[in-house]
């Protein structure tokens, strides 16, 4: 999309955010606890196995429109673990999303009725401020962030920490990792640690042309990472930032993970081996090289990512197999850059022909998805490790730093003054009679 199709209000003054598709359509743990891996492989699954219940009984679930069925092994499967979407809007409404920011009001139990239906745990819902303050912009978009966090606790929760991954799923909240689509907003390396301080946990080192650190995908001559952008990346492993290079160029993505002593993340790409003209996509060196170095890669679902011309779910899940079969399944993940309501029209937004990928429902994408890397093969544990237990683990090693939490500390009692959270069958049979749809938006 253009830039002025993704116009919002900040706190104060209207300015642009852009998602990706819109321009271009570990340390050990102390021999005295359980380790790092023990950590996330039972908590994780604990804190997800709260939201599990019986309410549809066997086979598989028709949906509407040009959908498949969905099984009811991968509608539980989505209930069995901690989903994280490491690109997941909570909209695209950007007016809303700044209404929430001013007004945490305005975010009510329907919106996260909403949320919650698709099956996503954790979000990380990043974006390119497009500001020529990014400085400035920045710690607007942070201060709108720490507002609506702290105002809703009821409903959803900061994530900054391993243990916050964990404890915030089994207190029934949806967690939000604070990120930007760009790093302009560092002016100097001491700003890195400034921002970790204000929440902010990623940052993606370019967007889609060059900057201080380096050079975008769309940028004529990729000279690499600059002297300033190893600087950047030095202070992002020492504070426990994550580097994402999704829209870098490759010679920028190949230094930066080069440069990192922590695992990298291209939290929202694709394979350009598969469409080989579309630049936001990834070679094979750079995803061999990003394994390599213990990262991630989250699939993205936008359409001229993912296929060159018209295709749905199958072509979404050549994806995953490619990574999987280049690299291993532990270094795929969910990166969707999509929201429930991406469908819809919303004021100052068009292009949602990027969005269109047949049969996929933006509402159920994760259930889809998860019944379709069943279909192809994958064991339910490989498929536990796509849906949140890779980045989940990428992110404990880039975090190593964070003070180690007791096992017994580690759940969270739901708050029994909030709104219960709804069984995972339940949640997805309200995502799929939009039931739990927002005022306004569609399913």
């Amino acid at each position: 999309m253009a830039a002025e199709d993704a116009r919002a209000g900040r706190l104060a003054r209207p300015t642009s955010v852009r998602t990706s598709d819109e321009q271009d359509r570990g340390r050990q743990a102390p021999a005295a606890g359980p380790s790092r891996r023990q950590f996330l492989k039972g908590g994780l699954a604990a804190g997800a196995g709260l939201l599990g219940a019986p309410m549809i009984n066997s086979g598989r679930v028709l949906l509407a429109r040009e959908a498949a069925a969905v099984s009811i092994r991968a509608i539980d499967l989505v209930g069995s673990v901690t989903v994280i979407d490491m690109l997941g809007l909570l909209t695209t409404d950007w007016r809303k999303l700044a209404r929430w920011h001013r007004q945490p009001a305005a975010f009510d139990e329907r919106e996260f009725r909403g949320l919650e239906s698709t099956g996503i745990n954790i979000f990380h819902h990043a974006v390119e401020t497009d500001d020529p303050n990014p400085h400035r912009a920045a710690l607007e978009w942070l201060t709108g962030w720490r507002t609506l966090l702290g105002g809703q606790a009821c409903f959803m929760a900061g994530i900054g920490t391993l243990a916050d991954l964990i404890r915030c799923p089994s207190a029934g909240r949806i967690g939000v990792l604070i990120g930007l689509q760009n790093s302009t907003h560092f002016r100097t390396p001491a700003d890195v640690a400034m921002f970790h301080r204000l929440g902010q946990r990623v940052s993606q080192l370019t967007y889609n042309l060059s900057n201080r650190l380096g050079a975008g995908c769309w940028a004529k001559v990729d000279r690499g990472l600059t002297s300033f952008g190893a600087e950047i990346i030095a202070e992002m492993n020492r504070v426990g930032m994550a580097v994402d290079i999704s829209h870098c160029g490759e010679t920028t993505s190949l230094e930066a993970i080069a440069a990192s002593s922590t695992p990298v993340l291209a939290t929202h790409s694709n394979c350009r081996a598969l469409v080989p003209a579309q630049p936001r996509n990834k070679s094979d060196e750079v995803i061999r090289q990003l394994a390599a170095n213990g990262g991630v890669m989250g699939i993205a679902l936008v359409r001229p990512f993912v296929v060159s011309g018209r295709g749905g779910l199958e072509r979404v899940l050549d994806h995953f197999d490619h990574v999987a079969r280049l690299v291993g399944v532990e270094h795929v993940g969910l990166g969707s850059d999509l929201a429930r309501d991406a469908s819809s029209a919303h004021p100052g937004m068009g292009g949602l022909g990027t969005y269109e990928l047949a049969g996929l429902d933006p509402a159920l994408w994760v259930f889809q998805l998860t019944d379709g890397l069943l279909a192809r093969g994958y064991r339910e544990d490989d498929v536990r490790l796509v849906l949140g237990g890779n980045f989940a683990r990428a992110l404990g090693e880039i975090w190593s730093n964070e003070p180690w939490v007791p096992a017994g500390e580690l759940l969270e009692p739901r708050d029994p003054f909030c709104p219960a959270p709804m069984p995972i069958r339940r949640a997805f049979e309200a995502a799929r009679t939009g039931a739990g749809a927002p005022r306004g938006a569609g399913s």
